[in-house]
């Protein structure tokens, strides 16, 4: 993503060096989830080498490895959305006058985008109920007697 900046959709003006499609709505979109994929991706590549990189000691297990998990696959889901987002606004500005390729361009794209998806959000679901949820032994104990 971090290409994509500076070789933008439709090139630069020779003369001013400005972007061709610089006035135009879907090239700010392009350009903004293009920064918001790039931020993402390296909030979630941070996040796990955090991981990695941990002591894996005892009480890193209950809350520091999983958090670190939990915020790096959410922002890795953020930076694939924001990504598909750029990909079709440049593809959009690029083949405005063969739109009829356009549609089926992005639904191949997204396939396995959506495989990745249903693959492992369900572990991103159940890391975060596992992490916050109030534990057994965490509770208050009601006195029988």
């Amino acid at each position: 993503m971090f290409a994509a900046a500076f070789t933008v959709p439709g090139g630069n003006d020779q003369n001013k060096g400005f972007p061709i499609f610089l006035n135009e709505k879907l090239f700010m979109v392009f350009i903004v989830s293009d920064a918001l994929s790039l931020f993402s991706s390296s909030t979630s590549v941070l996040m796990f080498l955090g991981i990695l990189t941990s002591r894996y000691a005892e009480e890193d297990f209950l809350k520091s490895l999983p958090t670190k998990m939990i915020i790096g696959l959410s922002t890795l889901f953020f930076s694939i959305v924001a990504m598909m987002i750029a990909f079709s606004a440049a593809l959009f500005l690029m083949l405005r006058e063969q739109s009829w390729i356009f549609i089926p361009v992005i639904c191949l794209a997204s396939v396995p985008v959506t495989l990745f998806v249903l693959m492992q959000f369900p572990l991103l679901v159940d890391m975060t109920i596992l992490t916050y949820r109030p534990r057994i032994f965490n509770r208050k104990m009601e006195r029988w007697f």
